[in-house]
């Protein structure tokens, strides 16, 4: 799972996009209170910034903030109806460069880029796809530019990603719904960890000035990581802080059965 012709396959083509992504943010309450409530406080040091670049967009679930956070946004994904959707969304902005890509290239000048975002999609790219984003990060960031980049853990917990993959089809969406066995219907890339992904920054000249582990949706398994890169002369760059947040689902229930209704009153709790 997770290589090039897959990612295009589902998301430039069998996906249905009828809701825009917003699926993938109800067991927050919604966009709004994912965004408000989970990712703004973790990239709040970060913007406002010149040139922000969101690498594979969606519908514009995020460009949707972004936009009004810099002064150009350059929207970068390998799905042709992606940018057109946000092109007709966002038409009304003229801050905003788009470009359908190859799914491992960033069509952007050297050096240009303030601050690369990525959530919720890169989690389904294979460990290739992310090695050459990351090539291209060392290339295309400023030199006090940073990147956000959620991608998958999975790797470091592979026995119980390939437990549930043998497990009896009849039971495994009941067994995931109660957390018993790990998430694979979350479509995370299962040669991608955090580990690997510092491995990565180091051996493309980038620091990696720290990274969140923690679980999803379902259950206590650590599927997910958060890296925050830079350049090592950056006025970001420190040794890796690394954290291990058992509770994300926890927070993300909070906020959906208690802020979300009454501070988005048009999210869905």
């Amino acid at each position: 799972m997770g290589d090039l012709d897959q990612l295009r396959d589902v998301f430039a083509g069998t996906w249905d996009w009828s809701t825009g992504g917003e699926e993938w943010s109800t067991w927050w309450g919604g966009t709004p209170s994912l965004w408000f409530g989970g990712l703004l406080p973790r990239i709040h040091a970060f913007v406002p910034a010149g040139t922000i670049l969101e690498i594979a967009p969606g519908f514009g679930r995020w460009s949707q903030y972004l936009k009004d956070m810099c002064d150009q946004l350059v929207l970068v994904d390998l799905a042709p109806k992606c940018i057109e959707h946000c092109q007709q969304r966002f038409a009304s902005s003229t801050n905003i460069e788009y470009h359908v890509n190859d799914g491992k290239s960033l069509p952007v000048a050297d050096g240009s880029v303030d601050f690369v975002f990525s959530w919720d999609s890169l989690v389904h790219a294979d460990a290739e796809i992310i090695d050459g984003y990351v090539a291209e990060l060392h290339r295309v960031l400023s030199p006090n530019g940073v990147a956000f980049i959620h991608h998958s853990n999975v790797a470091s917990i592979r026995r119980s990603h390939d437990l549930a993959m043998r497990a009896p089809k009849r039971l495994l969406r009941r067994l995931t719904a109660r957390g018993v066995l790990l998430d694979v219907f979350a479509w995370r890339a299962a040669d991608v960890s955090a580990d690997g992904v510092a491995k990565m920054a180091s051996r493309h000249g980038l620091a990696c000035a720290s990274q969140e582990i923690f679980n999803w949706e379902h259950g206590r398994f650590l599927t997910e990581a958060i890296s925050v890169l830079t350049h090592p002369a950056s006025r970001f760059a420190r040794k890796t802080e690394r954290i291990t947040n058992h509770a994300f689902r926890q927070e993300a229930r909070l906020y959906a059965s208690l802020y979300a209704a009454s501070s988005f009153p048009d999210a869905s709790a």
